[in-house]
């Protein structure tokens, strides 16, 4: 079936995309990947033993969308700190957490985004559409991706919660935001076939 992944034999997962479905795929994991940005590796005169050692942000960062794929691991979204001492003290660890472990996150979100672009350039496309196969390691980058992109859209959309997801079907045809919210819905339900392929 179009559009929905199913489970390959022996594991992994396919689904049938036509030539619009890759390109917009191929297109929002480029953005992405220029949003995350290029790793210290990618430096040729880069140490690598310095690199193993490499520090991290300590600050979150001020987009939106990376703010969203890189969240403060000691804040609480369920309420505000009690006091001006314990908002210090989660920050610091925040901080200190995000200094040692960001770098690891941006190439783990990094490899699985370009994953999804060199499984999409090797297709060859039949009659405007191609059958995707994905082993199971690929389709394990796949769904952190699908969900890192949708993850970026939501920020881009401003979704913080469930209510504001569902006003999303009722937005006008003329509304200016209607490409990126089919989008994001597009994605969610290739999402979820994939992680109910991915089910034991």
């Amino acid at each position: 079936m179009p559009g929905h992944f199913q489970p390959l034999p022996g594991g992994g997962a396919t689904v049938a995309l036509d030539e619009v479905e890759i390109s917009i795929i191929r297109s929002l994991a480029v953005q992405l990947l220029e949003l995350i940005g290029p790793g210290p590796a990618e430096d040729e005169a880069a140490d690598p033993l310095a690199e193993l050692f490499a520090e991290g942000p300590s600050e979150p960062p001020s987009d939106p969308v990376l703010k969203r794929l890189f969240p403060d691991a000691y804040s609480d979204p369920e309420g505000e700190p009690s006091s001006a001492a314990e908002a210090e003290e989660r920050r610091a660890y925040s901080s200190e957490f995000r200094r040692f472990t960001e770098n690891d996150l941006r190439a783990g979100k990094r490899d699985n985004a370009l994953a999804v672009v060199r499984t999409l350039d090797r297709l060859k496309a039949v009659r405007g559409s191609a059958v995707l196969e994905l082993t199971p390691e690929e389709s394990r980058q796949w769904l952190t991706a699908l969900n890192d992109l949708r993850l970026a859209i939501g920020a881009r959309l401003e979704i913080a919660d469930e209510e504001d997801a569902d006003l999303l079907y009722h937005l006008s045809d003329e509304d200016p935001r209607k490409p990126m919210v089919m989008a994001y819905l597009w994605l969610g339900g290739l999402q979820e076939t994939l992680v109910n392929t991915l089910l034991p």
